[in-house]
């Protein structure tokens, strides 16, 4: 039994051990479902069917925290371990009943857990890529970044002096203004706070047009680089047999 056990619990190749992770996903989904099923005003008088509900998750999480530790080779390391921390992060806040925030939203992180099933490792290359890619253009979103804290700065200040006469109460300090210039450089819009005044609005209209750029330069950054990277696969070096380099002119 114990043998099974163990296999199950750190073996996601074999099937006991895929089933049993498909049943722990299943089992957040379903605590996930009964979370936002709580908010539901017209279920509120079920709350006693769903702290029922919450106990055996609760009680099937904690065996199963359990057993990872009892069948982990290297138990310290276990313990201090990201994905152990999210596991008990999922399940403290049931028995630390004076806590005055509901944290069992924080169970969806154990989704990662999945992962391991569809063999995340057959992504590694394509994430590593990535994180070349990041490394070799750090340093223009680095100068990009500051560039967009100064065009942030400039328009928070900018829409605070057209507006803050006219709307005192909205645009009433330039951090309050900061919110207005983030959603507008960013091209979001909400719409809680807009400019009415002439000055401020043509103020905005050019503030969208930075916006617009904004947005683009990294992602056109990030482009540029994957498809270097594409051409650099595609193409073979000059000294490969495919593409040899021609005999010199005598």
């Amino acid at each position: 039994m114990s043998k099974f056990l163990e296999k199950m619990v750190t073996d996601t190749n074999s099937t006991q051990g895929k089933i049993f992770d498909l049943v722990i996903q299943a089992l957040i989904f379903f605590s996930l479902l009964m979370f936002c099923l709580e908010t539901v005003p017209e279920l509120r008088k079920y709350k006693h069917a769903f702290f029922v509900l919450d106990v055996v998750v609760v009680i099937i999480f904690t065996l199963e925290y359990l057993l990872r530790f009892l069948f982990a080779p290297k138990k310290k390391e276990f313990v201090f371990s990201w994905q152990s921390f999210i596991d008990l992060l999922a399940i403290l806040p049931f028995y630390l009943s004076f806590a005055t925030t509901d944290l069992r939203f924080v169970r969806i992180f154990r989704l990662l857990r999945i992962l391991r099933i569809f063999k995340f490792s057959r992504y590694s290359q394509a994430l590593s890529r990535f994180v070349r890619i990041f490394k070799e253009i750090k340093e223009d979103l680095v100068v990009f970044s500051v560039i967009t804290m100064f065009i942030l700065f400039l328009a928070s200040a900018g829409i605070y002096f057209f507006e803050h006469d006219k709307q005192p109460d909205k645009f009433r300090s330039i951090f309050d203004a900061m919110w207005w210039a983030a959603a507008t450089l960013t091209t979001v819009g909400y719409g809680d706070i807009y400019p009415i005044t002439l000055g401020g609005r043509i103020f905005t209209f050019v503030i969208l047009m930075v916006g617009l750029g904004t947005v683009a330069i990294p992602s056109g950054l990030i482009a540029a680089e994957l498809s270097k990277k594409e051409n650099a696969k595609l193409d073979p070096p000059a000294s490969s047999p495919t593409n040899p380099t021609p005999p010199p002119k005598e």
